[in-house]
């Protein structure tokens, strides 16, 4: 499965809150790196979080599914949720990663 740039400039702007108030996250009132109370940093920490409690959630899904107390459409749900997180996460390191080596190949 492969993440476009569309899908990447969707989920970034969950993350950061645009869209929230029908607007770009309140821009009048300052940035949204403001606004949020963090950076770069702090997003792709949330990211990794929410990632994090993705996978979580699909393993209790799972147990609760192969333990013969959970529906099989919760477990795909779950699983589905935590690929397309887990995805998210991939696509945003190998983005970093390219633009760290296209700064490092800049000549001064």
């Amino acid at each position: 499965m492969s993440i476009g740039a569309l899908d990447a400039a969707t989920a970034y702007g969950r993350a950061v809150g645009i869209g929230k108030s029908g607007g770009l996250g309140g821009v009048a009132g300052g940035s949204a790196a403001e606004e949020t109370g963090g950076g770069f940093g702090d997003l792709v920490s949330r990211l990794v979080t929410d990632t994090a409690s993705s996978l979580r959630a699909a393993e209790t899904a799972s147990a609760k599914q192969v333990a013969g107390k959970g529906d099989l459409i919760d477990v795909v749900t779950a699983i589905g949720a935590a690929e397309t997180a887990l995805d998210t996460v991939v696509a945003v390191r190998d983005r970093v990663v390219g633009a760290y080596s296209d700064i490092m190949r800049m000549q001064i």
